[in-house]
């Protein structure tokens, strides 16, 4: 008897890796102070400084999509550089606004970013004033542009929440699965262990050869149902990549084999992370116990996994562990190869 739990993989976050992309798009609309700038009556060397200021303006707002770099860091640049404009276009840095408050919207923390958007949203407000001739209304145009980056914010954060529901979910659905199943086992088992104990008490002095039949047996029993609990309670162990590539360096080196990974986990199918933790699980403890190996390369891609070392090569009938990965690996839809290296063995797991 045996269950199996994978969890629900989690999306990757768009703006993670094409944030900056986005960013860069509407750059276009920094057109407005540039051309503000232009047509200035301020010295050449002026304009070149604010010329400047507004690039390194587009480069911050860029970088604040990087999760490598520090949001808050980027929105303070952006207001400085902005703000060095003011002697040039004058009320024309509100045209900044949309840049400040959609990245605040995107990328700083909750309640954080509800502030930082509120502030920005009220800033247009100074077009009423009419201040330079500035166009009066001016937030009319702005604000649809910010409401779009709360929107998304929004709608993000509301995906986040139904995909972690539906993991706890999944999560809670197989763990009442497995305690069914415990129940059954222990339930069945315990009962025939209680039968069976209170006929030896019985024959202990009527037929000693008999109540030891019965000993023995309740110990067959035991033993039975604690390798059947330990099977379906194994089922809730499910397979982490991430946790099982960090920790063969370590099993390997403990055996005096050196390993080289090509590939990450990111290069990997979300959908078969778990099987594949698996996969590298039994190909690492193979290793180990067989084939007396000095080094070992482990492949990753989005195809699978292959698992190479230079031991002594695959000898005899496919043991346990290697049928029990390829009935894995075929219950998923993918297929299991395992051959010579020359040296060694080569284990290559590929899948849809």
């Amino acid at each position: 008897m045996t269950t199996s739990c994978a969890a629900e993989p989690l999306p990757d976050n768009p703006w993670e890796k094409w944030g900056w992309a986005f960013a860069a798009i509407w750059l276009v609309f920094l057109a407005f102070p540039t051309i503000a700038v232009a047509e200035s009556d301020v010295p050449v060397a002026a304009k070149v400084g604010a010329w400047l200021c507004i690039l390194g303006f587009a480069v911050a707002n860029v970088m604040g999509y990087s999760r490598r770099r520090n949001t808050w860091l980027c929105l303070a640049a952006m207001v400085a550089l902005g703000l060095a404009t003011l002697p040039v276009i004058g009320i024309g840095v509100i045209s900044y606004a949309p840049y400040l408050a959609i990245l605040s919207a995107l990328e700083l923390p909750s309640p954080a970013w509800k502030w930082a958007v509120g502030f920005w949203a009220a800033f247009p407000l100074l077009s009423l004033l009419g201040i330079d001739d500035f166009p009066t209304f001016f937030f009319l145009m702005l604000w649809p542009i910010m409401i779009g980056g709360v929107m998304l914010r929004i709608f993000g954060e509301r995906e986040q929440l139904a995909i972690a529901a539906r993991g706890e979910h999944a999560i809670v659905a197989e763990r009442e699965r497995v305690a069914r199943d415990v129940h059954d086992v222990l339930g069945h088992s315990l009962t025939a262990l209680s039968v069976k104990a209170e006929l030896a008490a019985r024959l202990i002095d009527l037929d000693p050869a008999r109540a030891k039949e019965e000993l023995e047996s309740i110990q067959a029993t035991a033993r039975q149902a604690l390798a059947e609990v330990r099977a379906t309670v194994g089922g809730l162990r499910a397979g982490n990549l991430e946790a099982e590539l960090a920790a063969a360096p370590r099993v390997l080196a403990d055996a005096g084999v050196t390993t080289r990974v090509e590939g990450s986990v990111a290069d990997t199918d979300p959908r078969h992370r778990a099987l594949l933790a698996w996969v590298l699980r039994e190909s690492v403890t193979n290793v180990v116990r067989h084939a007396r190996a000095r080094s070992v390369v482990i492949e990753l891609g989005a195809a699978g996994i292959a698992v190479t070392d230079d031991g002594v090569g695959s000898e005899g009938a496919e043991g346990n562990g290697l049928r029990g990965m390829r009935e894995r690996v075929t219950g998923a839809g993918g297929t299991l190869s395992v051959g010579p290296a020359s040296p060694g063995t080569r284990v290559e797991v590929a899948l849809p």
